[in-house]
């Protein structure tokens, strides 16, 4: 294997001292120009590669952030990814991309590897949301951001941006019971993610505001938040009594997959079930009937959460107010939600 070019080559090439070639990478404007253009040239003869470890050995923060994310699979998870690249890119910082599918031993294993490599900060989202992972964040020593969740009050302080799912929730049932309908399904998704519940939560405030029963907002829960756990929901909800005219799923590929076993059943949307979807992917403006859809701006999620973590490895230790940012989404209205058909209903049909 070919050495590694090293400063002390870089030096003897351009025929200066290695401060002065460190010197062109970090006070450049103290650096005579034709020296600067002599070390520079050097510099790309040699093919030279600066040490991030030596870096921040020399007590520089790093360039390297990393993201966390549970499935990149998921369109909502890369839209984060997408969006803390973008702000990254822009503060000259590199981003490594991780996954641990909702395992809580391969994250712990992950932040334990990003902590010895003494990269900048991770920004995560996490599996585990229970009182003792979040305590472990600070004690890890590394600069951590959630993502699309919440530091809840009486947890540790660290920075964290979210997204008002509770607004969300009423948002997408407010719609449906504003166009007639009086009996809403609710597909969600795993029990365990917080955001799930906050949806539901919205979902019937909204159903209470409307003076109905709780039980206007009946629930179809699924294990995942896929397009097969939405063909299952979908076939379950095909064989329900006195089944919801109008469903809200708590992701667009629930709601892709409820679509798909609507279509095969011969169903109409909207006019025999009104669907709206959660999180506005690509995939719901161009799926066989465009979706209704919450959206939730993952890509201002992941770029707020670079800014943050930016500021906070910017300061000393303890001089850092750890802040809470909470993001509104908007409702993006599409034919699956069209006004009824007075005639037509998806227990007349069935």
């Amino acid at each position: 294997m070919k050495p590694r070019v090293g400063i002390a080559d870089v030096a003897r090439e351009a025929d200066v001292s290695t401060g002065t070639v460190s010197n062109v990478f970090n006070r450049p404007e103290i650096v005579a120009v034709h020296t600067r253009n002599r070390v520079l040239s050097a510099i790309e003869r040699l093919g030279y590669v600066r040490s991030e470890n030596a870096r921040v050995l020399r007590g520089q923060p790093s360039r390297i952030i990393a993201v966390l994310v549970h499935d990149l699979t998921n369109p909502y998870c890369m839209t984060l990814v997408q969006g803390a690249e973008e702000a990254a890119r822009a503060a000259g910082l590199a981003v490594m991309v991780y996954t641990s599918p909702r395992n809580t031993a391969e994250e712990a294993r992950c932040l334990a590897l990003l902590t010895e490599h003494e990269i900048r900060g991770v920004l995560i989202t996490p599996a585990d949301t229970s009182d003792d992972f979040m305590a472990a964040l600070p004690r890890s020593g590394i600069p951590c951001v959630l993502m699309d969740h919440d530091a809840r009050p009486g947890r540790p302080r660290v920075c964290s941006v979210a997204i008002d799912d509770v607004t969300g929730g009423r948002l997408a049932v407010q719609h449906l019971l504003a166009a007639g309908h009086r009996s809403v399904g609710f597909i969600s998704g795993p029990p365990h993610l917080p955001q799930v519940a906050r949806r539901r939560a919205g979902a019937l405030e909204a159903v209470a505001h409307a003076g109905l029963p709780a039980t206007a907002l009946r629930e179809l829960d699924c294990p995942a938040m896929t397009v097969a756990a939405g063909r299952s929901a979908g076939r379950r909800l095909l064989n329900v009594t006195n089944r919801p005219t109008a469903l809200f799923c708590a992701h667009d590929l629930l709601a892709l997959g409820v679509l798909h076993e609507l279509n095969e059943a011969g169903l109409r949307v909207p006019s025999d079930v009104a669907l709206v979807g959660c999180d506005d992917s690509a995939y719901a403006s161009s799926a066989s009937v465009p979706l209704t859809s919450l959206q939730r701006p993952g890509r201002m999620v992941g770029a707020t959460a670079v800014r943050l973590l930016e500021a906070e490895t910017s300061l000393p230790d303890g001089e850092h107010d750890h802040v809470q940012v909470v993001l509104t989404p908007e409702l993006a209205v599409r034919r699956s939600t069209a006004a009824r058909d007075a005639h037509s209903s998806l227990q007349h049909r069935l």
